[in-house]
């Protein structure tokens, strides 16, 4: 599995050609305590870029947008239940949705680790 980053906060985890996407902790801890998160729904068809979720918290509410283009394959649940795991485990348990790469080149674009590391650092 290879993890990539965007400079909006979002992580993405590829296997595959299906990824897991969530907020990153920095993004998490700039929000603070999480309310609600909103996911999008099964079937969803989406485009890089695109507006495809939002995290609300006391501070602010947040758009989420998807790193890659594709189809949402799946939303996490847990979270209508528990929005709170987004700010206990953003980059594991607190994932927001799955998507169906549909033009992988896209993750071409997308910084590694190291690469979001010294770019948040920058901030």
């Amino acid at each position: 599995m290879t993890r990539y980053f965007t400079e909006d906060h979002e992580w993405i985890d590829v296997e595959g050609d299906v990824g897991t996407v969530g907020i990153t902790d920095y993004a998490q801890s700039q929000l603070g305590d999480i309310t609600f998160v909103e996911v999008p729904a099964e079937g969803t068809e989406v485009a890089k870029g695109d507006s495809v979720s939002v995290v609300d918290s006391v501070k602010a509410a947040s758009d989420v947008y998807t790193p890659v283009s594709g189809t949402v394959t799946a939303a996490n649940t847990a979270l209508a239940d528990e929005p709170e795991l987004v700010n206990s485990d953003a980059e594991e348990s607190g994932w927001l949705f799955r998507v169906a790469l549909s033009d992988t080149s896209e993750l071409k674009s997308l910084m590694d680790r190291k690469a979001y590391d010294a770019f948040v650092a920058e901030l």
